[in-house]
């Protein structure tokens, strides 16, 4: 005689389909999307702060976690905690799964903040940035258009810089607004006379039609001016952000001259994504385990990022490449946004739904 099996209590059924919905979306965020919110407005106009966006990991390959001792659904930290949500005693080697495709020039992609060393590359922040070079690119920065091996890049749509606005009588956001530019994109000048200002072209031409402006300028730094805090060397290759290069960007297997001026570009790249315990520069001579490298094989593929905001945006021209480690995945299509500068109904902005991202 069979006896009846004894039915699962609720509390066991709750356990175990809470249990099911942590390991399926786990694998689903591993394997196929992330969601991904835009927090600053590094990307404007093509990206939005207030955007919620999915981030494909099967176009350029799902890459294997380094750090697999982690808290289901976290990232760096505990939900509300400051304490670590991972363990770095087990960190497995680079390994990413076949994509298909890989990451073409003017790509919108997701990556690991390259220099923030203190946590492990899985870990790191996420940021989103244009690709507008790809290995073995020699990429140049003249007035500020993009130059990629020689040629002018073609510039985003909706590509941002900043300008001088000077005016006859103070300005509302209201007025802001009817020219698609919120709060967080103009500031008064100290003296009334104007506004520092983030725009598109377009946005430009039509604010130039209103009685209200005197006159506009772009603000674009003169060439020769270097800035220290230019990559790599601003202050020596007499670089700024809007004045940049000539700089090619490494690729896997690529070999270079390690003469003063490659020292200068490179030694910061080889030192810390290349993989060697020990790296030392002295008199623009480098080192590896203490013998001096007359020449240099790279390991990996790199890639230089901008941001469509080019005056807002902290990017490849302040910090260096981004290895091919550090990419997490194609930036694909928006799902929702939301305008924080709005309320009720008037906050969701219904045209950017389901929107692909170019």
């Amino acid at each position: 005689m069979s006896q009846e099996k004894n039915k699962k209590s609720a509390s066991r059924e709750w356990i175990d389909a809470l249990l099911f919905a942590v390991i399926a979306a786990s694998l689903i965020r591993w394997l196929l999307l992330e969601p991904f919110t835009i927090p600053t407005a590094s990307m404007e106009k093509s990206l939005l702060v207030g955007d919620f966006l999915f981030v494909s990991k099967m176009h350029y390959g799902t890459r294997v976690p380094k750090t697999i001792l982690q808290v289901p659904l976290t990232h760096q930290k505990i939900w509300g905690t400051e304490l670590k949500s991972y363990s770095e005693a087990i960190q497995l080697p680079y390994y990413r799964l076949p994509g298909f495709t890989s990451i073409k020039r003017n790509d919108v992609v997701v990556f690991n903040f390259p220099e923030e060393f203190q946590y492990p590359v899985d870990l790191k922040t996420n940021y989103i940035k244009r690709a507008v070079a790809i290995p073995g690119d020699v990429l140049e920065i003249k007035e500020a258009q993009l130059f990629v091996n020689g040629k002018a890049s073609e510039n985003p749509e909706e590509m941002q810089f900043s300008y001088d606005v000077i005016v006859n009588r103070p300005l509302n956001a209201e007025f802001f607004d009817r020219y698609g530019i919120n709060p967080d994109s103009y500031y008064p000048f100290s003296d009334n006379s104007g506004y520092f200002v983030f725009a598109t072209d377009a946005m430009i031409k039509e604010l130039e039609q209103s009685p209200a402006i005197s006159s506009i300028q772009k603000r674009i730094s003169k060439p020769g001016q270097g800035d220290a805090n230019i990559f790599p060397d601003g202050a020596y290759f007499k670089w700024n952000k809007d004045n940049f290069g000539p700089l090619e960007v490494p690729a896997n297997g690529q070999t270079i001259t390690l003469n003063e001026e490659n020292v200068r570009k490179y030694a910061f790249t080889i030192e810390k994504f290349e993989g060697h315990e020990n790296v030392t520069v002295e008199d623009n001579k480098l080192f590896i385990d203490g013998e001096e490298q007359q020449s240099y094989t790279f390991n990996q593929n790199y890639y230089f990022m901008m941001g469509d905001n080019r005056h807002d945006s902290l990017d490849s021209r302040f910090w260096g490449f981004v290895p091919e480690d550090h990419v997490v995945g194609k930036a694909w299509f928006l799902w929702l946004s939301l305008e924080k500068h709005k309320t009720m109904f008037n906050k969701i902005r219904w045209d950017r739904f389901f929107k692909p991202i170019n």
